[in-house]
Formats: structure tokens, C-alpha cells, sequence
């Protein structure tokens, strides 16, 4: 509970170090022209042709509103470009970033989701410099209109997208030409669907792994009661799918469509892609245990692969999983003699308990309580 008087929250970090401010200006006509005449209209756009206050952003007064050719953007709106960007000091902007050591750019614009002109104008610059490893141009990455989670989602794009070259760099590495020529290569995305390899960027990736569990077991554990002649005859019961992973759980449900939701929040981060509802708790089987005032609190600590849980008979941490061995939910005689310190014993059972016992004893608050109790 955090109350709403409390002085010390903090904000959650940006993906972003550095930011440099553009000098260019775009505004949608439509309710700067709605109660004007064609002549009027006419009169504006031929100002703009006498004053060319519009080629560059080197001019040091602010463009009037309203005075510019009226074109048409992608969404069939009319845009007025009131000033374009200064290409020398892009490059000179680009430039400093490029001497700190920046990599990676986001580049997010008011207007780029109905005029990119000015977006792809600063990118196709930033390409010429060949200084940055990844350029992300906002209206690339998700063409919407609302500006700070655009620019969120291109900066999470810049942030992951390096990464996941890497990854598919080696992974692509072990094939031969003409396996990569021939046969089509997709990657699940965070929407349940497929993209191709070379198209598969880091804000798609995000919630990649969870939605290949929601669309295999909807594949698999939803099917419909059909009667002789193939038709339905009750519709199934919904599936809920419970995902869990070292350090945390994803929880979906599916009753026949995938849903989804437009605009999540990751670490803080708002991210405007499509994504399948999936629903993630910070807690998984490596979590770690530790008993507060007689409760348990769960992680952010792992027990990681390696010792990991007391049951892997690796001298490791009290977890989740020894919680779920203790309570019979995880039967050590389902599981393979891989454990151990030669990897050849089954699940410790009875050192996960012991473990268990040592905590409660050491603990006044959970005295008198058996282990299943603790």
C-alpha cells in the first residue's frame, strides 16, 4: 500500500539518455481552415511561397500558423509543414550524440503519424553517418496518434532492437544460404502472430515467449463438443493458462478469440503495440522465500538455475518450488533423477521440509504451525 501523501515515490527510469529537440513544425489544417474560403485558403499558401519561412529551421522567427501548402498526409488528413528540419543542424545535433558513444536513436516527431516526411528526413540523414547501429522512426514502429507512447514504444524499439539482432545474427549464423533463401523464417510476436526474420523488432518481442504458450494451448486444450455430423454442440469451457516461468508467471485466459490490448506499461515503460492480454506476477518457481512477521514474502531474489532451490540438492535456496514439493503440487516421482551434484538424484522432498521446519523454528511469529501451515 503506498499512501497517497507519501513524498517519496520515484519516478520509474526512461529507456533514454540523451535528447535533442528538432526545430520543425507541422499542424493538421482542419480547424485552422473550417471557416475559411478557397481564396482565403489560396491567399495562405501563396504567403508561404513569398516568405519560404518554410524550406529551413535556420530562420529565427516562428512561423505563422496556417501559412503553408496544404498536403495531404497518409490518413487522407491535410497537414500545413510550417517549418522543416535544418539539415546542418541535424547533422551537427547527430553528430555530439555520435561523439558520446550513442548507438541507438529514437526519432518521434507531433504529426509523423498522418506526415513522416520530417521523420524519415532526419533518419535517412542518421543513415548517412553510419554511426548508429539502430534508427527508429516512430511512425515505423507503431503509427498512432498519441505522441509520449509513440515515442516510448520507438525508444523501447532503439532500446531492445540491437538485442535482438544479435540473437538472430547467431541464430540465423547456423544455416546454410539456401535454407534462408528458400524456406520462410517467422518469429512469434507479442500479438500471437508471425513476422519475418528481418522484420521482427525488440517492442514485438516483448511479451513473445508468454504468447506462444496462449496460442499453443489454445490450439490444443480448447476444442468444442461436435456432434456426428461436425457441428458444435455446446461451446467449450474456457481455458485459463498458467505460465511459470524462474522468476515470474504469466496468466491468460481463452474462450475461443485471442484478446488483446493496445497500450501496456512494462517496468514503467509505456508501450503502444498489440500485445495478447497476459498478465504477468513478479514470482516464479526460483523465487526466493523469506519469513517476515510469520509471512511469507516472495523474491525479487532468485535462486537461479544454479544452486537454485533447496530440492535441487545443490545447497540452495528456500523457493517457490520447494513450496510447491512440500505441498504435493510438484510430485518428485514425476520428474527425472537429473538433480543432485552429479545429476542423477530425484527431487529432495524431505531436505525442502527440513528447510522448511529451520525457518519456522527460527521464526517466533511461526512457532507452533506445522510446515504446511508455514
Amino acid at each position: 500500500f503506498v499512501s497517497r501523501f507519501d513524498l517519496t515515490c520515484k519516478a520509474p527510469e526512461v529507456l533514454y539518455e540523451e535528447v535533442i529537440e528538432v526545430d520543425e513544425r507541422v499542424m493538421l489544417s482542419e480547424f485552422f481552415d473550417e471557416n475559411k474560403s478557397e481564396e482565403e485558403i489560396e491567399l495562405l499558401e501563396q504567403k508561404s511561397q513569398n516568405n519560404d519561412h518554410s524550406s529551413s529551421s535556420s530562420s529565427s522567427t516562428w512561423p505563422e500558423a496556417g501559412v503553408g501548402k496544404r498536403i495531404a498526409g497518409v490518413t487522407g488528413e491535410k497537414v500545413i509543414p510550417l517549418r522543416r528540419p535544418d539539415p546542418d543542424a541535424i547533422r551537427a545535433s547527430l553528430q555530439t550524440l555520435a561523439d558520446k558513444g550513442v548507438q541507438s536513436l529514437a526519432i518521434v516527431f507531433l504529426h509523423s503519424y498522418v506526415y513522416p516526411e520530417h521523420e524519415t528526413f532526419v533518419g535517412d540523414i542518421a543513415k548517412s553517418m553510419n554511426r548508429f547501429s539502430e534508427i527508429s522512426l516512430s511512425h515505423e514502429v507503431m503509427s498512432m496518434v498519441k505522441l509520449v507512447p509513440r515515442g516510448h514504444t520507438a525508444c523501447a524499439a532503439a532500446y531492445l532492437t540491437p538485442k535482438i539482432t544479435e540473437y538472430l545474427a547467431g541464430f540465423t549464423k547456423g544455416f546454410d544460404d539456401g535454407l534462408m533463401t528458400n524456406v520462410q523464417l517467422d518469429f512469434m510476436k507479442s500479438d500471437g502472430g508471425l513476422t519475418p526474420v528481418n522484420d521482427f523488432g525488440g517492442h514485438q518481442a516483448i511479451l513473445s515467449g508468454p504468447a506462444g504458450g496462449v496460442v499453443g494451448y489454445a490450439k490444443t486444450s480448447y476444442r468444442p463438443n461436435l456432434d456426428e455430423d461436425g457441428e458444435v454442440v455446446d461451446k467449450p469451457i474456457p481455458v485459463i493458462g498458467f505460465d511459470m516461468g524462474g522468476t515470474s508467471t504469466d496468466v491468460s485466459r481463452y474462450d475461443g478469440t485471442l484478446e488483446h490490448v493496445f497500450e501496456t506499461t512494462t517496468a514503467g515503460v509505456s508501450i503502444q503495440a498489440p500485445q495478447l492480454d497476459i498478465h504477468t506476477v513478479a514470482a516464479g518457481g526460483g523465487s526466493r522465500l523469506f519469513l517476515q512477521n510469520g509471512l511469507f514474502v516472495v523474491g525479487p531474489e532468485s535462486s537461479k538455475a544454479h544452486p537454485g532451490p533447496v530440492c535441487y540438492r545443490k545447497n540452495g535456496y528456500l523457493s517457490v518450488t520447494d513450496a510447491n514439493v512440500v505441498l504435493g503440487r510438484v510430485i518428485p516421482d514425476h520428474f527425472p533423477n537429473i538433480f543432485g551434484p552429479n545429476e542423477d538424484e530425484p527431487l529432495d522432498l524431505e531436505g525442502a521440509r527440513k528447510a522448511f521446519q529451520a525457518l519456522a523454528d527460527e521464526n517466533d511469529a511461526a512457532k507452533g504451525r506445522t510446515i504446511e501451515e508455514v
